[in-house]
């Protein structure tokens, strides 16, 4: 089992739901401010910490269906979803949104896989 501060990193209280977000390229939920204040822990290459700009750009307020991954490294879940390399967190199934254009170019330019978590079937080499 995850010891205790792990597991309290990972809630959000029930009255923050409103602020959560999910990013659109691995998928974690966090409120707006914990993506203000910490950035996101799996894409420190996209520079959301302290950029409201980059927080709008690269995740959404719009996202289905909650799962918890405490061991992604043991998780058939983590495997499927394809986040057992990232921390553990609580992860939507599913993001509603995209990346802008130019955002998905320079993922792609600085070799960053997109696995889309729209719900589409092809990845983006």
């Amino acid at each position: 089992m995850a010891d205790e501060s792990t597991l309290a990193s990972m809630y959000i209280p029930n009255n923050q739901w409103r602020y959560a977000r999910a990013c659109m390229v691995c998928s974690i939920i966090m409120t707006q401010s914990d993506f203000r204040n910490k950035g996101c822990p799996n894409c420190p290459f996209l520079d959301m910490k302290g950029s409201p700009e980059a927080i709008e750009n690269c995740t959404s307020s719009q996202f289905n269906d909650v799962h918890l991954v405490v061991k992604p490294k043991q998780s058939w879940t983590a495997k499927w979803m394809r986040l057992k390399d990232f921390v553990p967190g609580i992860y939507a199934i599913k993001v509603n949104g995209s990346l802008p254009d130019e955002i998905k170019q320079t993922l792609l330019d600085d070799n960053h896989a997109i696995v889309p978590r729209d719900g589409s079937a092809q990845d983006i080499d």
